[in-house]
């Protein structure tokens, strides 16, 4: 599992004030944008997830191609993604709630 965001390599523009911009769904945009990253984690942190489950439920029904060390360290690995999308989680509504109370 590979969680590493890849660093924005595009010049920051600024736009006018009151030019609203549309999401689009093309992947160059997406790829280079924070909800792109962000996006691509959590898709990564699911993957993870969902390998780990069928690890485990393929030791339950004793396959003798997964080992269960295997599966310890997916689930291991998982957990980790979690915990680490749920601080994430936690900071950002922390900054959303502290920039919704500055005075203006």
């Amino acid at each position: 599992m590979d969680l590493r965001l890849t660093p924005v390599t595009a010049p920051l523009t600024t736009r006018p004030a009151g030019a609203a911009r549309a999401v689009t769904g093309s992947s160059a945009t997406q790829e280079t944008s924070f909800v792109g990253a962000l996006s691509g984690a959590l898709k990564a942190v699911t993957a993870s997830q969902g390998d780990a489950t069928a690890l485990q439920r393929e030791v339950q029904l004793e396959n003798p191609n997964v080992s269960l060390e295997q599966t310890m360290v997916a689930l291991q690995k998982s957990q980790i993604g979690f915990a680490a999308t749920l601080n994430v989680r936690n900071r950002m509504v922390q900054a959303y709630t502290d920039i919704m109370n500055m005075q203006v």
